[in-house]
């Protein structure tokens, strides 16, 4: 979870979750979360995809970047709102991004 250690570092309070339905457990008791970061490739029975449309559906107001070494999306795969980055990326062009998505 490196990732998860760099945005802390950079002052993101992080939640970090297994699975999808982990994830919507996690965003239900906490409210004040404002963006959602995942792969589309998710141990368990809903993948990134389904998570992203959950997530837009019950918390509109929750930013969505997702992301794939195996997959490319287009801006109409995605809900509103939401950003495709494909991997490989720059761990600090996450944090930008992010940086971006909770200013708006």
């Amino acid at each position: 979870m490196g990732h998860c250690r760099g945005l802390e570092e950079k002052g993101f309070v992080v939640f970090s979750a297994a699975t999808a339905k982990e994830a919507i457990r996690i965003l239900a008791e906490q409210p004040s979360i404002s963006v959602l970061f995942t792969d589309i490739d998710m141990p368990g029975d809903m993948d990134g995809r389904a998570l992203t449309a959950a997530v837009s559906d019950r918390w509109p107001p929750v930013r969505i970047i997702v992301t794939s070494g195996m997959n490319k999306l287009g801006a109409g795969s995605l809900p509103a709102r939401s950003r495709f980055i494909p991997k490989p990326y720059d761990p600090s062009a996450i944090v930008r991004v992010i940086q971006d998505r909770t200013a708006a």
